[in-house]
């Protein structure tokens, strides 16, 4: 199924200019833009990916990652074909990276993933497993549906969705589990063939209207692992986005076109672990890391364990009913039932 694209420009020669995301592809007719989803057909911008679904499960909440976001529910999560960007490492590249044209996959109306998603008894549904900002109008429907029905929802993104489409989708959308990739622009163009700007502007605009915020950055040897680099990307979340957004560290494994750069030591995780702290930041975290106590959630005020959690679980919730640390009263800033 087609749909027609929600926010688009029709421009002379039957030419569009898409608005969905920061590249804003000029796309002449018969061509496609940078997504590879989105197509001009005689002056008409389409999106080919209409409820195209390429991956379903029921996660836990923690392995998105959020930590902060109702911790030791299900989400119901969804994912469809392409990218926006064309990341060297990307882990998800089998459906990132594909032609749609060619790719099998599920037909999944927005009615049937919302009912799906009550049925299994999800807290949240997510599009996540590829950029769901090229997903967007599905994500839409989706998220207007889950939220009559009681459903959270979540964003997994890059963030290179437009001010336009990200305030068009904001009265449904409660999270944005934002990946910063890098603290540098040319990072971005290299690796993932896009600008660092448009990823910072939408993740604050998404903190200013009121939406979740959580920060993933996948720390990769030589590329985003400088420590200042590190430091001035987190001076910018503690300015823009504030000292209780949940940071994680993750550890990055060689994957699809870098495969020649090994997996991260753990001294720099914890490097950056301290930075972030150094600056202020009360709630940080590392990940892919088996057994590591920074995994859980500690009283930014006395220490107390508030969450204790194990290979992408919740083993133990520590707060009062008024979200409050039980050791010293101190708020913890997690939204929960």
């Amino acid at each position: 199924m087609i749909k027609e694209v929600m926010l688009y420009d029709k421009l002379e020669d039957k030419k569009v200019r898409c608005g969905i995301c920061s590249h804003r592809c000029t796309i002449s007719p018969g061509k496609r833009g940078f997504c590879m989803v989105r197509e001009n057909r005689d002056g008409t911008l389409y999106a080919l990916n209409y409820s195209v679904v390429s991956s379903e499960a029921l996660d836990p909440i923690e392995k998105k990652p959020l930590y902060h976001f109702y911790p030791g529910s299900s989400v119901y999560s969804l994912g469809s074909i392409g990218c926006n960007f064309k990341c060297k490492h990307c882990q998800n590249w089998t459906i990132s990276q594909v032609d749609i044209d060619t790719e099998n996959a599920l037909e999944l109306s927005p009615e049937m993933a919302v009912s799906r998603a009550t049925q299994m008894k999800a807290r949240s549904i997510a599009w996540t497993y590829n950029e769901p900002g090229i997903w967007f109008e599905y994500t839409y429907d989706c998220a207007k549906l889950a939220k009559e029905a009681g459903l959270a929802t979540i964003y997994v993104t890059n963030g290179y969705l437009t001010p336009e489409a990200l305030k068009k989708i904001s009265p449904y959308l409660d999270a944005y589990r934002i990946d910063i990739k890098a603290f540098s622009d040319e990072f971005y163009r290299k690796i993932a063939s896009a600008k660092l700007q448009p990823v910072l502007e939408s993740t604050a605009l998404a903190k200013e209207l009121g939406m979740h915020v959580e920060v993933v950055t996948l720390i990769i040897p030589t590329l985003n692992d400088d420590p200042q680099e590190i430091r001035d990307m987190v001076k910018w979340i503690h300015e823009k986005l504030g000292i209780d957004t949940p940071i994680h560290f993750t550890r990055f494994h060689p994957y699809y076109q870098l495969t020649n750069i090994p997996p991260t030591p753990l001294q720099t995780l914890e490097k950056a672990y301290d930075i972030a702290r150094e600056e202020g930041m009360r709630y940080v975290y590392i990940g892919n890391v088996m057994g590591t106590e920074k995994e859980n959630t500690f009283c930014p005020t006395c220490g107390e364990l508030i969450i204790k959690r194990g290979a992408f679980d919740t083993l133990s919730c520590n707060i009062e009913d008024n979200m409050k640390c039980p050791g010293c009263g101190e708020y913890i800033h997690v939204i929960n039932d």
